[in-house]
């Protein structure tokens, strides 16, 4: 059988032919590509003497096949799964682990890096070869190479069931969300919602079989605008439970006992590597360096944040009170009282400015954004093989016009794809043997569709996500570095979400809002008054806001550091950690941390904390950019210079303080936030 997977991609770029794969496919050219990495690992011990070249190097190359190979299948797990994909993922990732395992654990293999090691102050090395070296000795260490021969093997097996237990997670909290349809037959429960928000629900309730009604369900563009307007609090209460009790309902898909086996696993294998917890060993590689530090950072946040958010929450819990007799403030009630309110203070709500945000018009803004400031230039070209219809493929091209990425935008929800936005790669930059090798960068976000009768308008918040994700983006393309596993968005955790989350303040600028935010019917500007109400309203519950990532990043933190007691209930353990924060009252049943894919399925174990720390810095890094103008070209230049192509190449604290001149201080985001007077 012919496997297009394992043959040279003969398309645009090489880019990945998605129009020839098929999941028969998957496990074959896995397969191949692990017995082609250990091939390259046996030349690289059969070396005579150990070099930096003929060890990191080499090893820093090796595996490609195989690094290709999984990036496209474990993607479109991600965004475009389906049974089969699902059933090979589990028969993968054994494999992946038992491969990465075989690497970090080959004794023979680590003598040489350590050979390498022990002389680095003699081998007059780059920067960028030095944090090859010390990332890759660290990296072997880290992961059992001076465990014994028994300890080896106990660390193989816990990485196999947590490997199993991470997709088990996602998988159902996958289809816990696919599974959930709401209907409505009587329009008159849908007051308070917007025509279009209506619209889409009808067009949903007819393409699930149920012309004549109206459908929600619990994907964001469907869930967000019902919680939102709903002024039926029965159907605000219905989407909330049936939300907030996902994978935790004590059926085949609850994700409790799931959650209790990764943390007892993940303390089990810190321990074995001599640390006293996971966070303790996740830390040693992030700026914040400790769990100490972190639970110190986020409490002085606390300090700032509560007051505020207790003042803000009185002063919603009176509006709705006064509003509608309400006596008791419930989860269900916040969003939609927090939205009149806004608009009673500031004149301003989503429905007023969707019809400003057409998502043609804020991809073309976001791109002239990139233009302005890093002289980028986006190409569509359909001859580039997408996974989905609705996938658009761009080729992207640097100042002097020359290829500089691929790049693939994902924007609307489906039932293969898990929920929220996220920016990912299926080829990383490197350079060898005197090429430049490009990256090919994602995308994927779950945006408001397109209706019978209006194009995709976004709210304010999915502009400044597809903004936050771009900025992961950039930091792909204008990657810069000799190492894959130094290039892009290979850095520390908690530097990682600077360039998203910087690139978010643009949306705020009367300069960047006049590029593309215009009426989609008139093309009308955005007035000037809206973006000054814009501005204004930035600060609108932001203490309640902080209060809530300060309360996840706490949870997350207490799951790592050996607090959860074995036989203590997910349940009663999260109320008791997240009571500091938690302002209004604890719905029985429902949980977060059955759903908390960020730590339980994806890379934010013991990292939750660095949206707030990245938000430090961000707030921070902008204020230059305030000072000299938004698109300064040498302020640009320097960002894009020292942050974005740097990549992992040095540590983050020096890349930061090479561009702002001296390391970040917290009085700008506690200002932005209005937690502090200018």
């Amino acid at each position: 059988m012919s496997n297009p997977l394992l043959d040279q991609f003969q398309t645009v770029h090489e880019s990945a032919p998605f129009h020839l794969i098929k999941p028969e496919h998957f496990l074959p050219a896995i397969k191949e590509g692990i017995k082609q990495a250990e091939q390259e690992l046996d030349q690289i011990k059969s070396e005579p003497l150990p070099t930096f070249q003929n060890t990191l190097e080499a090893l820093d190359h090796s595996g490609k096949l195989l690094n290709r190979v999984s990036s496209i299948f474990f993607n479109l797990n991600s965004a475009e799964t389906i049974e089969e994909i699902q059933k090979l993922a589990r028969e993968i990732a054994p494999l992946l682990t038992e491969h990465s395992n075989n690497i970090l654990l080959d004794q023979e293999l680590f003598k040489r890096i350590k050979q390498v090691f022990d002389q680095k102050d003699q081998l007059q090395l780059s920067p960028e070869q030095e944090t090859l070296l010390e990332k890759t000795y660290k990296s072997f260490v880290r992961n059992g190479a001076k465990l014994d021969q028994e300890q080896g093997q106990k660390l193989r097996e816990i990485d196999q069931k947590l490997a199993q237990l991470g997709l088990k997670f996602g998988e159902n909290v996958l289809e816990e969300t696919n599974k959930f349809l709401h209907l409505v037959d009587n329009e008159a429960e849908l007051e308070g919602l917007p025509e279009s928000i209506r619209e889409a629900a009808a067009q949903l309730a007819e393409e699930k079989g149920h012309a004549g009604a109206w459908a929600f369900t619990l994907e964001y563009p469907s869930y967000i605008p019902a919680m939102t307007y709903a002024s039926n609090r029965e159907l605000r209460k219905t989407l909330f439970m049936a939300s907030g009790t996902k994978a935790c309902k004590g059926d085949e898909l609850d994700n409790q006992q799931v959650i209790k086996d990764i943390v007892a696993l993940r303390e089990d294998r810190a321990r074995l590597l001599g640390y006293s917890s996971h966070a303790d060993f996740v830390l040693e590689e992030r700026m914040a360096k400790s769990a100490e530090t972190v639970l110190s950072f986020l409490t002085r946040l606390m300090e700032k944040a509560k007051p505020k958010a207790q003042e803000e929450l009185r002063e919603l819990e009176s509006f709705a009170r006064e509003k509608d007799g309400i006596d008791r403030l419930e989860k269900w009630d916040f969003a939609y009282y927090s939205e009149l309110l806004k608009k009673e203070k500031f004149q301003l709500d989503d429905e007023l400015l969707r019809p400003y945000f057409e998502l043609d018009q804020v991809i073309g803004g976001v791109f002239q954004t990139a233009e302005k400031l890093y002289g980028l230039s986006f190409q569509k070209n359909d001859a580039i093989p997408v996974y989905h219809k609705d996938v658009i493929a761009y080729e992207v091209l640097d100042r002097k016009g020359d290829f500089l990425a691929v790049f693939y935008a994902d924007f609307f929800p489906r039932a293969g794809k898990r929920n929220g936005a996220w920016m990912t790669s299926y080829r990383g930059q490197s350079k060898s043997n005197r090429e430049n090798i490009r990256p090919h960068v994602s995308i994927v976000c779950n945006f408001t569709k397109p209706t019978k009768t209006k194009p995709s308008l976004l709210t304010f918040n999915e502009v400044t996500t597809l903004f936050h994700e771009f900025g992961h983006a950039l930091h792909g393309m204008l990657a810069n570095s000799t190492y894959e596993s130094l290039s892009g968005t290979s850095v520390y955790w908690d530097f990682v979400e600077l360039p998203s989350q910087i690139f978010e303040n643009w949306c705020y600028q009367k300069d960047c809002l006049d590029l593309f935010a215009r009426h989609y019917e008139t093309g009308e500007k955005i007035p000037e008054t809206y973006i000054l109400k814009i501005k204004e309203a930035s600060n609108f519950q932001q203490g309640y806001q902080t209060l809530r990532q300060i309360s996840f990043g706490l949870l997350d933190m207490y799951y790592h550091s050996n607090r959860l007691d074995k036989n203590e209930q997910i349940e009663e353990f999260e109320k008791k950690i997240m009571s500091e924060t938690d302002l209004l009252p604890k719905v029985e049943g429902t949980m977060m941390s059955t759903a908390f894919s960020h730590i339980f399925q994806g890379g934010y174990a013991a990292g939750y904390y660095s949206y707030k720390w990245a938000e430090v810095l961000d707030a921070d890094a902008f204020e230059l950019f305030e000072k000299n103008g938004i698109f300064d070209q040498s302020t640009a230049d320097s960002f894009a210079r020292n942050i974005l192509s740097a990549g992992g190449t040095e540590h983050p604290a020096r890349l930061y303080e090479r561009f702002r001149g001296r390391a970040p201080k917290e009085d700008a985001l506690l200002k932005r936030a209005g937690l502090i007077q200018n």
